[in-house]
């Protein structure tokens, strides 16, 4: 067996770990010109969907949203009405409880003129179970039983269906102390759809757990109908809402946290939209929303734990496809994106790797020892002071002379950072043209009728609400002034003090006398006065000039003339009930039209920013058969629009007749709608070309550009006579890789150097011998 059979093996692997060795490891110019191509061909397959017709729904997403919204503002006002229903017949019976003992008839009678929200209310003996009084509907006594009055759901709201069929909710309070008989006070309430404007067209239903509906708002009677079309329509909308409150209701069983999206747009409960059938050219669209607290985490609400839902239906026109060029038009911009990218990867290939890859074998050729041929130069840039660099290297280390297959070249101002940037324009020329100038919009973009319908019909109820919501306080005042008693200063500030820890809406509560001097407070400091109760509104505003409203309201107390209980209801209670989302910027405004509360920051009493917003509320206060209505308009200014609306205060109680409005706006942009959205596409297929062309091309520089730099300028030095400095390889790629043979290059210089030196320093033999 011979020997060189064993160690040719050997060499042959050194010979192949060696060249493993010099070969780039990571990095380098190669992986991010990859990236940049199939980035490139990634951004170019999404334009061409985004941009084209593809993904676009029947139904604007924007109308979809409206009904989402919808049915959420029904439901906080459903599970408000309900729990303010629960509160104040919990507090009316604690107030009760407190004084002497009144009769069960005076108790009902009380409790109707205070309160008209009861269809039927009934006190009960708790211990014979004989109907002490009743008044308004009659409410039945058989769903009574142990459970109701003991354990852990006793005296909680229930759910009974009459004879009739219908759905009633049951609330309870024990009346009595311990030196009194007990009794039950009942009130019933139908769970109807709340009292809020639907619109045109639009019906909503609150709806049981399983898909059961209760009630339903908004369908014509089939009688009032002319024609047969029309019922037809009508049945095919019945038959939607039935279908898709059974879908809502499945979907909202799940709970807030394992959703979806909990407290999704701000709703803490589960929302969301369907889409159903269509007839006659018009989509059955619906939003749903389930009862939930408005703080679950401070207050539990009633209501919320009812399992009910709100079901808003409106049918849409439905949306025209887009014209077939459209995904013409989109893959026309995808293709110009494919030929600029592969052009832009085409000048990385030419001008940075290429050159980059000859340098490196150039570089491995001449470090092993290979110094026959003269060094191939590229034409520029700092791969030519490099490959210039390595010819000199060459014939320093004994390579034969001659023409070096290139010449000293000038120094370049830019070397690779000119590819970079003619790569970089390249790919602006498609990024800067999509992102800027592609599907841009004007103020002719159409706006659908509904969207214009549902911010007028929202902002009504959000004025429906802040009215209601100044009712109640006033409600509150009038029931808690007959328990005050004013001969009783320490009493009374004891009860108020009381009610204000009851009421978050107030900040300070104080009776007046005759003279406007107080008798007794609760809270901070009266601000203003409250004169003439008897003659001016019992809800006012007051306090221009300061940095808050002051927004007041009164109730005579009971046998004392002259006499009033005031409440200051907080600004920031008020400006609560105007966030809703979806609905822009939210303001209630008095008749001259100047702030008293907004759902974003604002200074007392300024005026509204457009004039066009002033002008909308005095329209809408004209009054109009019964009253103000509500009006809404598109305000078209610019290459912008404006939908905007406004409500005044209307329907019944103390606050009806204040004057005050209700305005809201809103850019049309902030909707979602198709023109707007190809806008929104268009700009962001623009960043994410950038993008693309900071993360690939910074790559570039940070990982080629700069080292070759440094390279350059080492190698110049080490052609120069450096043979000290030492060159240390910073990345294992092929930068790394030349910067590693120029340093064998320096080591084998340096040795013949050395060897020159000792062959100087030694005597020449005939010397010796004389």
């Amino acid at each position: 067996m011979t020997p060189t059979r064993a160690v040719r093996p050997v060499k042959g692997g050194r010979r192949r770990s060696r060249r493993r060795a010099d070969m780039p490891l990571l990095g380098g110019v190669r992986p991010p010109i990859a990236l940049l191509c199939v980035l490139v061909l990634a951004l170019a397959g999404l334009t061409a969907q985004v941009l084209g017709p593809a993904g676009e729904q029947p139904v604007p997403q924007a109308v979809l949203s409206s009904q989402q919204h919808f049915a959420e503002d029904g439901a906080i006002a459903l599970r408000a009405s309900i729990d303010e229903r629960v509160t104040d017949l919990n507090r009316t019976a604690a107030a009760l409880n407190a004084g002497p003992p009144v009769k069960p008839e005076r108790v009902l009678s009380d409790l109707g003129k205070t309160y008209q929200k009861w269809t039927g209310t009934t006190v009960l003996d708790l211990e014979s179970g004989k109907v002490l009084a009743a008044r308004g509907e009659t409410i039945p006594l058989a769903w009574l039983d142990k459970d109701v009055l003991t354990g852990d759901k006793a005296l909680k709201p229930r759910m009974v269906r009459l004879e009739t069929g219908d759905v009633r909710l049951m609330t309870m309070a024990v009346l009595g102390g311990e030196d009194r008989p007990q009794q039950l006070l009942i009130a019933s309430n139908s769970l109807s759809v709340p009292a809020i404007n639907l619109g045109q067209f639009r019906s909503m239903a609150v709806v049981a757990t399983g898909g059961e509906i209760l009630a339903t708002a908004g369908f014509e009677q089939s009688e009032a109908l002319n024609t047969d079309q029309e019922r037809k329509e009508l049945a095919f909308l019945q038959k939607q809402m039935s279908g898709l409150s059974a879908q809502a209701a499945r979907e909202t069983e799940q709970d807030p946290v394992s959703a979806r999206e909990p407290g999704s747009r701000g709703y803490p409960g589960v929302s969301g939209t369907l889409v159903g059938g269509s007839y006659n050219g018009r989509v059955a669209t619906a939003g749903y929303a389930s009862l939930s607290s408005a703080d679950p985490e401070e207050k539990q609400s009633v209501g919320a734990g009812l399992g009910l839902t709100v079901v808003a239906l409106l049918p849409v026109v439905e949306q025209q496809a887009a014209a077939a060029d459209r995904e013409l038009y989109g893959l026309l911009a995808a293709g110009a994106l494919v030929v600029l990218g592969l052009l832009a990867a085409a000048v990385l290939w030419a001008t940075v790797q290429r050159p980059l890859l000859r340098l490196f074998l150039e570089s491995r050729r001449l470090a092993r020892g290979d110094l026959t041929r003269p060094v191939d130069v590229p034409r520029w840039g700092e791969a030519a002071r490099i490959g210039s660099a390595l010819e000199r290297l060459r014939a320093q280390l004994g390579g034969p002379t001659g023409d070096p297959g290139g010449r000293q070249r000038v120094k370049g101002r830019f070397g690779v950072r000119g590819p970079l940037a003619l790569t970089a324009v390249l790919l602006l020329l498609w990024c800067v043209p999509v992102g800027l100038l592609l599907n841009r919009t004007d103020d002719s973009v159409s706006i659908p009728a509904s969207m214009v319908a549902d911010q007028r019909d929202r902002t009504d109820l959000v004025a429906d609400r802040v009215r209601r919501a100044l009712n109640e306080a006033q409600a509150d005042l009038v029931s808690t002034s007959r328990l005050i008693d004013p001969d009783d200063a320490g009493a009374g500030g004891a009860l108020l003090e009381e009610t204000l820890r009851e009421h978050t809406r107030y900040q300070a509560l104080y009776v007046l006398d005759e003279d406007g001097e107080v008798v007794a407070r609760a809270g901070k400091e009266p601000r203003a006065g409250f004169a003439d109760a008897d003659e001016q509104p019992l809800v006012r505003v007051s306090g221009k000039g300061d940095k808050k409203p002051v927004v007041q309201a009164g109730a005579p107390l009971p046998g004392r003339k002259g006499m009033t209980l005031v409440g200051e209801v907080r600004v920031e209670f008020l400006n609560s009930l105007l966030k809703r989302p979806g609905l822009g910027e939210v303001r209630v405004v008095d008749s001259r039209a100047e702030t008293i509360a907004a759902s974003d920051g604002f200074l007392a009493f300024e005026e509204l920013p457009r004039d066009a917003l002033a002008d909308l509320v005095r329209a809408g206060s004209v009054h109009v058969g019964a009253g103000p209505v509500e009006n809404g308009l598109l305000i078209r200014e610019g290459r912008g629009t404006t939908v905007a609306a406004a409500a005044p205060f209307s329907g019944g109680g103390v606050a009806a007749d204040i004057g005050w409005t209700v305005v809201s706006w809103q850019n049309a942009k902030d909707f979602q709608i198709t023109p707007y959205q190809r806008e929104d596409r268009s700009v962001l297929a623009g960043l994410l070309g950038l993008a693309l062309i900071v993360v690939c091309l910074g790559w570039v520089h940070l990982v080629v550009a700069r080292p070759m730099r440094a390279l350059a300028a080492g190698a110049e030095k080490l052609a120069d006579g450096d043979l000290k400095s030492v060159l240390y390889p910073r990345y294992q790629d092929e930068v790394g890789a030349v910067v590693r043979s120029l340093e064998l290059l320096r080591q084998q210089l340096q040795a013949q150097k050395q060897t020159q030196a000792r062959r100087l320093a030694e005597p020449e033999p005939g010397v010796r011998g004389r």
